[in-house]
């Protein structure tokens, strides 16, 4: 059986190497080694998220006492030495002088034994130092992306849009681990009697305030595992995502297109919304994941859902038109770092097509919304490119469509403002963009 550390450098040298998902990575790995307990679960899961999340600052500390420039290093070498440092830096259960042994053992076995000398040399010095950040300006935009491991054009970009204090906060922030948040599938059963099942699998559960639909889990491990999952009473979705199933204010009966629904969770919330009445017709442009909306609805007992292929750049005079429309759409995904820690390396040109494909996602979807229907375009990310701009584009186009009002109850970045975006230091959700247009 593979050691906890084998499994944590093999996900993590695959989330390197092919620039997989965190989360993937993680659910692969753990899968693949059964024999793994709790204990080596939660130790895997910290090392590969919390590396992630700090690769910038390891990256900092191990260049001090490198000969040579890490891009230069092998891949496996490389994450060796990383996963090395976050132990010693980070993890004060970890013993510094185990630490070292076992980076230089996983060296050894992972080709890398010709340099189990320089692991060894370098991880001493990281330890006999302890933590360092550069000596510049700690407000500056270099010392800030070193210490929260954030691109510095992240930063700017964030400072630039949101101010120095919210940026701050921000990166602050993603470097937190994300609370568990589940919607209760109200089709089944209430939020008690779900604290009850899920007490009974060993789960603690805790209620949002004000909140009937929403619990926050502790010590749950893999939701997948528990029976009140399989037996379809939640599925997992942030308040953010709930948030924006609320703006759309879906009515009992009503008609409603998900534009971009996999893997299905505000589909899911807008059907119990609706009491299972209506009819949601949820498209995505992959198959399998089609597949995984249609399997989703089955579990939690859904039967108005009708997934189904489609890219929703492309009109199709076959579906019809709706009375409610969600254009959830594909982004850099910048609000959920801290879940998925891997988003924050992203390059600036890497997502500066984006805000083309948003925009003709909306500019479609709004050939199928009736008179008088209402139209929520959503991210999970912070960025202008893709949120304020594109809609303000799309107003400045569709002069047959206004923004609205909507739940008035969230306090906004800018009071005045016609959209709402959602930070996770202000409002305790994944970051999070929603707009809401009506037809006239």
């Amino acid at each position: 059986m593979k050691t906890a550390r084998q499994t944590a450098f093999e996900a993590l040298l695959k989330i390197h190497k092919d620039s997989a998902f965190s989360n993937l990575a993680v659910d692969s790995v753990l899968k693949d080694n059964p024999g793994l307990d709790d204990r080596d679960k939660a130790f895997v899961t910290n090392v590969i998220y919390g590396t992630l999340d700090r690769l910038m600052l390891i990256d900092y500390n191990l260049s001090l006492y490198l000969n040579q420039p890490l891009k230069k290093l092998k891949p496996e070498l490389h994450t060796i030495l990383r996963m090395g440092a976050y132990q010693i830096l980070f993890m004060d259960k970890v013993p510094s002088h185990a630490a070292v042994s076992e980076s230089v053992a996983l060296a050894k076995v992972n080709k890398s034994a010709f340099a189990a000398s320089v692991v060894n040399a370098v991880l001493r010095r990281v330890a006999e130092n302890g933590l360092r950040y550069p000596e510049t300006d700690e407000n500056s935009t270099e010392y800030l992306s070193i210490k929260y491991s954030c691109p510095e054009w992240l930063i700017e970009m964030w400072t630039q849009a949101y101010g120095f204090d919210n940026a701050l906060a921000l990166a602050e922030k993603a470097m937190d681990v994300p609370p568990l948040t589940v919607r209760v599938n109200n089709l089944k059963t209430n939020a008690e009697d779900l604290t009850w099942k899920l007490a009974e699998e060993g789960v603690i559960s805790e209620k949002v305030p004000g909140d009937d639909s929403t619990l926050i889990l502790k010590n749950a491990g893999s939701v997948e595992a528990l029976n009140a999952y399989r037996e379809g009473y939640f599925h997992a979705q942030d308040k953010a995502s709930q948030l924006c199933c609320e703006a759309l204010a879906p009515v009992v009966g009503d008609t409603i297109f998900d534009m971009c629904a996999s893997p299905g969770g505000k589909t899911f919330t807008i059907a119990e919304i609706m009491g299972n009445t209506g009819t949601i017709k949820a498209f995505d442009i992959y198959q399998s994941r089609v597949d995984l909306i249609r399997k989703g609805a089955e579990t939690l007992g859904i039967t108005n859902v009708i997934a189904t292929l489609s890219d929703s750049s492309l009109y199709n005079e076959n579906f019809g038109t709706a009375d409610r429309i969600l254009c959830d759409v594909p982004c850099s995904g910048l609000g959920i770092i801290r879940r998925k820690p891997e988003i924050r390396y992203k390059n600036a040109p890497d997502i500066a097509n984006l805000p083309e494909i948003q925009y003709s996602i909306i500019n479609n979807a709004s050939r199928y919304l009736k008179s008088a229907g209402r139209l929520v375009y959503s991210t999970c990310t912070l960025n202008p490119a893709e949120n304020e701009d594109v809609c303000d584009r799309f107003l400045q186009n569709h002069p047959d469509f206004s923004a609205v009002s909507f739940l008035p109850h969230i306090s906004r970045h800018r009071p005045d403002y016609k959209y709402l975006t959602l930070m996770p230091h202000i409002h305790g959700t994944d970051g999070f963009f929603i707009a809401v247009f009506e037809k006239h």
